[in-house]
């Protein structure tokens, strides 16, 4: 009898597995051409700091952010020398610390903390970071002053304590705000007795009455001179424009005239300088657009040259540093209205000289006309208006 063999199912069972092994042998590789991990351990946490972990020339202000990899924060604290913590910031997803505020200038800030990667396993976090020492801090200093009030045509005048190194980076970190906007323009100006140039800002036209400004140099931590210069404190100032006063003073008609909103609300005999009467220009009152700059009750004037010191004068408004004042002059009452026989300064009578000594303030438009000498930046401290605005906004390096 024929008898058909019927195969051991175990051994069946066993070649099956063996085939799929095998078959798992030779398909070690997807079809794509890409290898299979040999392992599928979980990474362990990587820590990356920027700048690096141990800088020892980092910025007050450089972006710093410590991330992790393949995990997460558990803990990270950044200290001061003095053990005060810094503040920063954690993302959401807890996977970078970054710097919150400004560091120091010259002080090494410790690290610690630690992170947890994907394997379960706990990584330290640990280092420090030294600021830089800077061989030059500059300063700024802004006037008008905070919560000063001002006359139209006040110029916004940024002082520095040392040589400004990078004019262009200085330039992107001062700011002014005014309120309503007003257009204006940041120029480069030396002004009589500083060493260096000053940041000025100046309206195209007089300020509006009642605008409100708010500057700031925010040069903190900045990089301003290959030299080891570096910005000094923030500063801020907010003030505002007062009324529009205008001061109207012709040496032809020997008068001037104060003006408020265009309206004419006084109106004064004066006397001029004389020097395009006796042909000295030392003598002559400039034309041009002056400011007041200061003023005092009583003050003594001196100029040896022309005979006379320490001569006591009274309601004195100064509107230029080389000597020229609006002042009473009792001495000349004859002449005002009619001649102009000063030394330069603009004369008037007591009582004239107290009304209108009163009514200014500090940044008012004094503009001078008739004379044959031009205001110019020999004449004094702040001779902004003399510029015309055509060359202002060439004086600016943006």
């Amino acid at each position: 009898m024929l008898h058909t063999k019927r195969p051991i199912r175990g051994v069946v069972a066993v070649l099956a597995v063996a085939v799929l092994l095998a078959a798992a042998a030779c398909t070690s590789a997807p079809l794509d051409g890409q290898a299979v991990p040999a392992s599928t351990t979980a990474p362990v946490a990587v820590v990356t700091a920027t700048p690096a972990l141990g800088d020892t020339t980092t910025s007050p202000v450089e972006p710093l952010t410590i991330t992790v990899a393949q995990g997460t924060i558990t803990a990270l604290t950044v200290t001061s020398p003095e053990g005060a913590p810094v503040k920063g910031t954690v993302s959401a997803d807890k996977t970078s610390w970054t710097l919150a505020e400004p560091l120091g200038y010259g002080k090494t800030y410790t690290v610690t903390g630690s992170a947890v990667g994907s394997d379960g396993k706990t990584v330290s976090i640990s280092g420090t970071y030294t600021t830089v020492t800077p061989t030059d801090k500059i300063t700024s200093k802004i006037s008008p002053g905070d919560g000063a009030v001002v006359g139209v045509a006040a110029p916004v005048i940024v002082r520095f304590g040392s040589k400004p190194v990078d004019k262009a980076l200085i330039e992107q970190h001062v700011t002014i705000t005014t309120t309503p906007h007003v257009d204006g323009a940041w120029a480069w100006i030396t002004h009589d007795g500083d060493t260096w140039p000053s940041l000025d800002w100046r309206p195209k036209d007089y300020w509006p009455a009642g605008t409100t400004v708010h500057v700031e140099s925010d040069l903190y931590g900045l990089a301003l001179g290959g030299d080891g210069q570096f910005g000094g404190d923030d500063v801020t100032t907010d003030f505002t424009i007062g009324r529009n006063q205008v001061v109207l003073a012709d040496a032809n008609s020997h008068t001037m005239v104060v003006q408020q909103n265009g309206v004419t609300v006084a109106t004064y005999d004066a006397s001029y300088g004389s020097g395009d009467v006796i042909g000295d220009p030392n003598r002559v009152t400039r034309s041009g657009i002056h400011i007041v700059m200061d003023k005092k009750e009583t003050t003594t004037m001196s100029n040896p040259a022309y005979g006379y010191t320490d001569v006591t004068e009274h309601w004195a408004v100064r509107i230029s540093d080389n000597g020229e004042f609006i002042h009473q002059n009792q001495a000349t009452v004859a002449d005002q209205g009619v001649d102009n026989v000063s030394h330069g300064c603009v004369n008037l009578s007591a009582a004239d000289a107290q009304a209108y000594f009163q009514s200014a303030i500090y940044g008012d438009p004094v503009e001078v006309t008739g004379t044959s000498v031009q205001l110019s930046p020999a004449d004094g401290d702040i001779y902004d208006w003399a510029i015309p605005w055509s060359r202002w906004t060439t004086l600016a390096t943006n």
